[in-house]
């Protein structure tokens, strides 16, 4: 497996790390940012190993897994995931309305995207 793979992979695992580490310390927003972190990252260590190339610039989950040829291949159930995930990139990262992603980032929520 190429290095740039690995070290997507491994990154992937940290960001996971981190995302547990900010649900035990309840800091919701970034459980959120972090866990679409991850998910980028596996997504685009898969693109790259598959395709041999760079992975797209873009931080659009469902446009790396399109690009990357396994969308199709997503459950109804996992389509949603990403597009749970899809908007925590940048609203948690600069979050405009804070009180209303808190609402929505519970910490049921967060050991639900967790899991």
């Amino acid at each position: 497996m190429p290095e740039s793979v690995t070290y997507r992979i491994d990154l992937s695992e940290y960001d996971i790390c981190t995302a547990e580490a900010m649900l035990e310390t309840k800091r919701f927003l970034y459980v959120g940012f972090m866990a679409h972190q991850a998910i980028e990252k596996i997504l685009k260590a898969y693109f790259a190993n598959i395709h041999k190339e760079t992975p797209p610039y873009s931080h659009s989950l469902s446009y790396i897994a399109k690009k990357a040829g396994i969308y199709e291949h997503f459950s109804e159930e996992q389509k949603y995931f990403l597009d749970i995930l899809e908007p925590l990139n940048i609203e948690c990262r600069y979050p405009l309305h804070k009180a209303e992603l808190l609402k929505i980032l519970t910490e049921e929520k967060c050991r639900e995207i967790l899991k």
